[in-house]
């Protein structure tokens, strides 16, 4: 198998491959938070697993931006309907992750508290 096969074949894969599974068992569900949740205990290990194969920094699959440090997720929260677009039911187009079930509404509301503490980073 020459490069430009293997290169051929590769692209094609990545092209296959969707942002995220459609099993929910896959995704990550949290336990509440009881004090104030921050990025960096609390949500970053969220966009990591669910978000940052799409919003990695060159975004893929026509990702829009990049979700890989505090700054572009907290942007995604004030500026980006990042809460909105995970917080749509199963079967919308906009839903985030793409192509992807809704995450697990306890996820969900890690980031919701996130935003209600403030967006802290540590």
């Amino acid at each position: 198998m020459n490069l430009k096969t293997l290169f051929v074949g590769l692209s094609f894969a990545s092209v296959l491959v969707s942002c995220t599974d459609d099993n929910p068992s896959t995704l990550m569900d949290t336990a509440p938070i009881t004090g104030l949740a921050t990025y960096n205990m609390n949500v970053k290990s969220i966009i990591d697993n669910n978000c940052v194969v799409c919003h990695a920094a060159v975004p893929k699959n026509g990702a829009p931006m990049s979700l890989v440090n505090y700054d572009q997720v907290k942007n995604a929260v004030l500026n980006r309907g990042l809460l909105t677009r995970i917080s749509l039911e199963n079967g919308n187009s906009s839903l985030m992750p793409q192509g992807g079930p809704r995450l697990p509404q306890a996820t969900i509301d890690v980031i919701k508290k996130w935003e209600q503490d403030g967006l802290l980073e540590q």
